[in-house]
């Protein structure tokens, strides 16, 4: 499997929605809280193309990721694989590259998962702990090792 990175682009952001809207619909279905517009709105929101960077698996786009340096920690943002690429090692991957960075930069990370989605459990298993809660998510963090 290899694995590349490609900068997106302010024009890629539709294209960045509808990954995302396809990795979280069934969770947010499960909590009766699909909606494609506000999934749009949310991601939008917070979108910064310099941050932002397409998965590619064997020049297969798979996934994007989007993680902003704070003072003190960093923020996993946005992290999406589509759902037919999942289970294939791409995210633990993707970790282990972010990981190698924050290790040597001494940088926590820090996310948030949305309650009920199977991603608390993906982020467990890779070192993540529970922080807090709020209505809709689950607070986490990883030390640097």
């Amino acid at each position: 499997m290899n694995i590349s990175f490609c900068n997106a682009t302010l024009s890629d952001a539709d294209t960045l929605v509808a990954i995302r809207i396809a990795a979280m619909r069934e969770s947010l279905e499960r909590i009766g809280r699909f909606d494609p517009q506000r999934a749009r709105e949310r991601f939008l929101a917070s979108f910064d193309p310099a941050l932002c960077r397409f998965i590619e698996v064997d020049g297969v786009q798979s996934g994007f990721v989007q993680i902003r340096p704070q003072e003190d920690h960093w923020l996993l943002d946005h992290f999406y694989i589509l759902p037919e690429h999942q289970g294939k090692g791409i995210g633990a991957a993707v970790l282990h590259e972010v990981f190698a960075t924050a290790d040597v930069q001494r940088m926590p990370i820090r996310l948030l998962a949305l309650r009920g989605s199977d991603s608390n459990r993906f982020y467990q298993r890779y070192g993540f702990i529970r922080t807090g809660e709020a209505e809709w998510d689950i607070h986490y963090v990883r030390q640097p090792s």
